[in-house]
């Protein structure tokens, strides 16, 4: 097999793979800023150095030549090479900053001039602490700078679009912003204008930047020069956690961060997973998180002769039994969830088939048209699949709304939905209603008999499979009321929201939502009509899914982690 020596350890390959991915995949680190595995390469920004060469060849003999003790004689490039554009050849030598002092030499120079005319903004700038630019100069840069001029001035603070805030000073010119608009999202709304030290990226005479993917070059620029300005100045990086997830805005399932401060969500970037999204995230992803926080419900609550009031949880498992233990199963309706986990859903099925009643439908949520074949999708949930592999139908909203307003059901059991937005029913039903919900603005709240608060994506640990049968699981980004282990361990000890106490200053308790994930609440409840759910957390019910279920095969935790897994085409259970 084909070799490569790279700072004097051997490395094998196979095929011609560029040398700064190759070492990137191998955990050998070398600075650049221009290069990204997903778009072409530029090698403009030239931090990415090093010294190469090949086996020397005798042109009379075409044998590599030997030195005396028998070893290949290398033959080193007149100049240092670009490792991002530079392929890999059988033999090849490589030096980088590790082992050449002419390499290290070069790209501190070379930071140097990128420095120049650089403004020293990192007090004030929000990709302080997260910036390569930043981080690279520490790590390889000069001691101080030796330029004693003033630097040269562009535009600054200016909206590219609804999203998108430049500040051309910070720009080095990378391309990496004007390549993603021309090559990945297709939409040619950035260019690179001006010429030397004036140029900095723009959008053309009468465009605006706002294009359905315009954050990414957020996430991609290398420096400070293109910025949120809806997160502008929120938090500092250092301020906040992050806790890697999946997107619930459609049914794609991209993988995101969720940045959280004060157990507040403050932001959603892109999380590279190459099965499912690449590098890349929807804006309509990354600009739902106020959901997470805003009008969150404060506990359970229940009708009584005076109206809704609020109830204990203990109180509220009651109510719900007392609701389902003297319906008629025949009459009792279950309403599943493409928002709800897996394993939520898995749950109120074997509640239903313990009363004896029909197996939960779902409702679907679809804007057809609204999808472009990538990253956006006609269906609004992120695990419409999983329902469907569960063997739930989708409702037949028609159908069921005229059974519903002929009397045919005694009792509507709603797991994470809004059935009244979706015209299922009227608020003013007559079926008493228990539902599980997000957010107080949910209508079906005015109907309901005994209402749950339910953990949301962010605060709950389950499973969903995306629109191409790809099983991801989620973890908690932030706290809820309340104890519970599984949320806990899977939050991790080092969260400052998980751990603070009252005496804390930056700790804010009305942050806590008094919610509970289906895990939990289903099984108290079908412990008052004698139905023994007893498992440990949702890892050990996911366990009897993936056994029991042939179209879940192999969606364990483990085998999903980070990335998750790709399910067989089973036909759905029904």
């Amino acid at each position: 097999m084909a070799t490569v020596t790279i700072d004097n350890k051997q490395y094998e390959f196979e095929g011609r793979p560029l040398l700064l991915q190759f070492c990137t995949d191998r955990g050998i680190e070398i600075p650049h800023f221009c290069y990204h595995p997903s778009m072409s390469v530029p090698a403009n920004c030239r931090q990415c150095l090093v010294k190469a060469g090949t086996p020397a060849v005798d042109r009379a003999t075409r044998q590599p030549k030997l030195d005396e003790e028998g070893n290949p004689v290398i033959q080193y490039f007149p100049k240092l090479m670009t490792s991002c554009s530079m392929e890999i050849t059988d033999g090849m030598v490589v030096h980088t900053h590790r082992s050449s002092e002419l390499v290290e030499r070069a790209q501190k120079d070379n930071l140097e001039f990128l420095l120049v005319n650089h403004p020293l903004d990192c007090p004030i700038c929000d990709q302080a602490g997260h910036c390569p630019l930043q981080i690279q100069a520490y790590k390889y840069g000069p001691e101080g700078s030796r330029f004693e001029f003033e630097k040269v001035h562009k535009p600054k603070h200016i909206k590219l679009g609804p999203r998108v805030m430049l500040d051309g000073e910070r720009c080095i010119n990378c391309t990496r912003c004007t390549r993603f608009t021309a090559e990945v999202s297709g939409s040619h709304q950035l260019t690179i204008i001006e010429r030397g030290v004036n140029n900095f990226p723009m959008t053309p005479p009468g465009v605006e930047f706002d294009e359905p993917y315009s954050m990414n070059v957020i996430d991609i620029c290398p420096v400070g020069a293109l910025t949120s300005i809806d997160f502008r100045f929120k938090a500092r990086i250092w301020e906040m956690s992050s806790a890697p997830s999946i997107t619930a805005t459609n049914a794609k399932g991209s993988n995101c961060f969720y940045w959280v401060k004060n157990n507040e969500v403050l932001k959603i970037t892109a999380r590279q997973n190459t099965e499912v999204n690449d590098y890349w995230l929807p804006d309509e992803d990354r600009e739902g998180y106020q959901r997470f926080n805003d009008d969150r419900p404060h506990g359970p609550s229940g009708k009584t002769d005076g109206g809704m009031r609020p109830m204990s949880w203990e109180e509220s498992y009651a109510a719900a039994v007392d609701v389902l233990e003297t319906a008629d199963p025949a009459r009792v309706l279950f309403v599943g969830s493409p928002h709800a986990t897996v394993e939520d859903n898995y749950l109120l099925s074997k509640l239903a088939g313990h009363l004896g009643a029909d197996t939960p439908v779902y409702l679907e949520h679809t804007v057809p048209g609204s999808g472009d074949n990538w990253l956006i999708t006609d269906d609004k949930t992120p695990n419409a699949s999983g329902c469907e592999r569960l063997g739930f139908n989708a409702a037949d909203v028609p159908l069921l709304r005229s059974k519903i307003q002929a009397g045919g059901y005694d009792v509507i059991y709603v797991l994470e939905d809004d059935p009244v937005s979706s015209g299922l029913f009227d608020s003013n039903v007559d079926a008493k209603v228990i539902l599980h919900y997000y957010n107080t603005t949910n209508a079906t709240l005015a109907a309901a008999s005994v209402a749950f608060p339910a953990a949301m994506i962010v605060e709950t640990v389950g499973t969903y499979v995306n629109v191409d049968g790809h099983a991801q699981r989620v973890r908690p980004a932030k706290a809820v009321k309340g104890v519970n282990r599984t949320l806990q361990m899977e939050m991790g000890k080092s969260r400052l929201d998980q751990h603070g106490t009252p005496f804390d200053k930056w700790y804010d308790e009305t942050k806590l939502v008094d919610c509970k994930p289906g895990w939990e609440i289903i099984p108290e409840v079908a412990k008052g009509l004698g139905l023994e759910l007893s498992y440990r957390g949702p890892k050990q019910i996911m366990e009897e899914v993936s056994t029991a279920l042939p179209s879940f095969t192999g969606a364990t935790y483990e085998s999903m982690g980070l990335v998750g897994v790709r399910l067989s085409d089973t036909p759905t259970l029904v």
